[in-house]
């Protein structure tokens, strides 16, 4: 676990299914450090990414504890490299061909979430 360099989380709560999601690993992180970045209440933390409101919305953001950006199941890499229960989660899956697919469901997932989440209003 790297627990030399905090890691930036940015997330969207507007959205109920990231909301919790983001609230179940924060207790898995108690501890940890980690800065938890909630774009939906707070729209400007998007110029730290140099990014737009609707992609960081779209897809999971973190600020990895090397400094890079990692977008979609790549952050949620980071996370659990840096994770106390989840490390060995992040080696397996980060296997490059487990890795891929699980990019591929990602972005079909995060894709249909965030459609379901505009014709819900969320935001």
């Amino acid at each position: 676990m790297s627990q030399n360099r905090t890691i930036k989380v940015y997330y969207n709560s507007a959205c109920p299914v990231c909301k919790a999601g983001i609230e179940s690993q924060k207790v898995k992180m108690q501890g940890c450090p980690v800065v938890w970045n909630d774009v939906h209440s707070d729209y400007n933390l998007v110029r730290e990414l140099d990014s737009d409101l609707e992609f960081v919305r779209k897809r999971l953001h973190v600020v990895d504890e090397s400094g890079e950006l990692q977008v979609g199941f790549d952050a949620f890499l980071a996370i659990w490299r840096n994770s106390p229960t989840e490390e060995g989660k992040a080696r397996l899956l980060g296997q490059p061909i487990i890795r891929h697919l699980c990019r591929i469901s990602y972005n079909l997932f995060a894709a249909l979430l965030y459609q379901w989440n505009k014709r819900l209003k969320h935001w």
